[in-house]
């Protein structure tokens, strides 16, 4: 372990290179070759052959044979779940736990707001993991701190943003194993906001894309995941200018290029393998993958999954009739609006869509319709379509009227 001393001279040399052009270089990003040559036999993984889950399915769409050990792929519009292997596998997830920490910085703190890096933060890390070599007092905007975190996946700023958000590193590992308990993330136990190796840290395939999906649909995360470059000009201990460069190998201009990748997060320690989360999109579909415990970056597993979801399913438009669902209501209810009946209105907010194989007659799927109950507020009927017993999309209705207002005829 090196003194700090030594840390220090270490930090202040790399970021003088970093700063005359050289970007730092990603652990998470690190590639291993398994040919020598073209005539060499390829050595796969041991769940390369494994068939995925989803395969069961009748009449679904073989899916391709990945490294990964545990893959899922999901629309993120319908919530179809496309491909599914190995899905709840217990995995660590590296680096891409940096989008849970990127979602609760995004949901709580302020962009323009500022942060100090504490000694805790600068020098808690590993020494040689991913950093851009933040000192010790240096200051930084949150998203100057949100884009080091996202693009150069460094390890510090996720301590200096769990400090931030929540006075300490600790109470910020509480967030955020109550956010994915919130998410509903049955199998995830966070212990650190960076995603270095830790026996208590890890989650799942299908865990993974339910916070995947939910960091996407916050604009302010989309901006740090979607970036390609971002400069950090000089701060009160850096001089020079910080350039900073993402390291998802599949986004345009990149080794692995793929048409319509958008973004995403990369990860990989020994223990953990290459584990990758990725958004694309084409036409009027949005699919995300996650792959964990894979190799080559994982970018090759990513780009079969694309290829099989873009390739074989389309999404529809089910054309809802808009005009009211009838619901009863219970006996008191009914007692007290009397004329009124016992039925009440739920309308469509928006159009409903599923995700099935091409070619699919949408109008032979099943159905299957719950009211939901809140405490307080409006009931809503949710109901999802079903292919051969898999989801492949839902609708939600929401109350017209509530009760007060038929009660007070407001709104006849």
């Amino acid at each position: 372990m090196f003194n700090k001393k030594f840390h220090t001279i270490i930090k202040r040399s790399l970021a003088g290179m970093l700063c005359a052009g050289l970007l730092v270089s990603q652990p998470s990003v690190t590639y291993a070759t398994e040919t020598d040559s073209a005539t060499s036999e390829v050595s796969h993984s041991a769940t390369y052959s494994q068939a995925a889950d989803t395969d069961s399915i009748k009449d679904w769409p073989t899916g391709p044979n990945i490294e990964g050990q545990s893959a899922v792929l999901m629309d993120a519009v319908t919530d179809t779940i496309l491909y599914s292997k190995n899905a709840n596998d217990q995995l660590y997830p590296a680096s891409i736990t940096k989008i849970m920490t990127a979602l609760l910085a995004c949901e709580n703190l302020d962009m323009d707001d500022t942060l100090t890096m504490s000694q805790e933060a600068a020098y808690g890390i590993e020494a040689g993991s991913s950093s851009i070599y933040a000192e010790t007092g240096e200051v930084f905007t949150v998203e100057q701190a949100l884009m080091a975190l996202m693009l150069e996946s460094a390890n510090e700023m996720a301590l200096a943003l769990a400090e931030k958000t929540s006075g300490s590193v600790k109470k910020f590992v509480e967030l955020m194993n109550q956010r994915a308990a919130q998410l509903g993330c049955k199998n995830t136990h966070f212990n650190n906001p960076n995603g270095l190796p830790d026996e208590t840290h890890y989650t799942t395939a299908s865990d993974m894309m339910k916070i995947a999906k939910a960091a996407w649909y916050n604009p302010r995360f989309r901006k740090f995941v979607t970036t390609q470059t971002y400069e950090i000009p000089p701060t009160n201990k850096q001089p020079e200018t910080r350039y900073l460069l993402n390291h998802h190998k599949m986004m345009a201009g990149q080794s692995y290029a793929y048409d319509g990748v958008m973004g995403g997060k990369t990860g990989y320690t020994n223990v953990a393998g290459n584990t990758l989360v990725t958004y694309a999109k084409r036409g009027n579909s949005i699919l995300i993958a996650v792959v964990l415990n894979s190799t080559n970056g994982a970018f090759p597993d990513t780009a079969s999954l694309f290829d099989y979801g873009f390739d074989n399913f389309e999404k529809v438009d089910m054309n809802v009739d808009s005009n009211p669902a009838p619901v009863k209501f219970l006996p008191c209810e009914k007692h007290l609006l009397k004329d009124n009946g016992n039925r009440c209105s739920f309308y469509y907010m928006r159009h409903v869509y599923v995700t099935v194989p091409v070619g699919t007659d949408v109008t032979q799927l099943v159905k299957k319709q719950k009211t939901l109950n809140n405490s307080v507020g409006p009931k809503r009927i949710k109901s999802k379509y079903y292919f051969n017993g898999h989801m492949v999309g839902y609708g939600m209705q929401y109350e017209k009227e509530i009760l007060s207002d038929l009660l007070l005829c407001t709104s006849f």
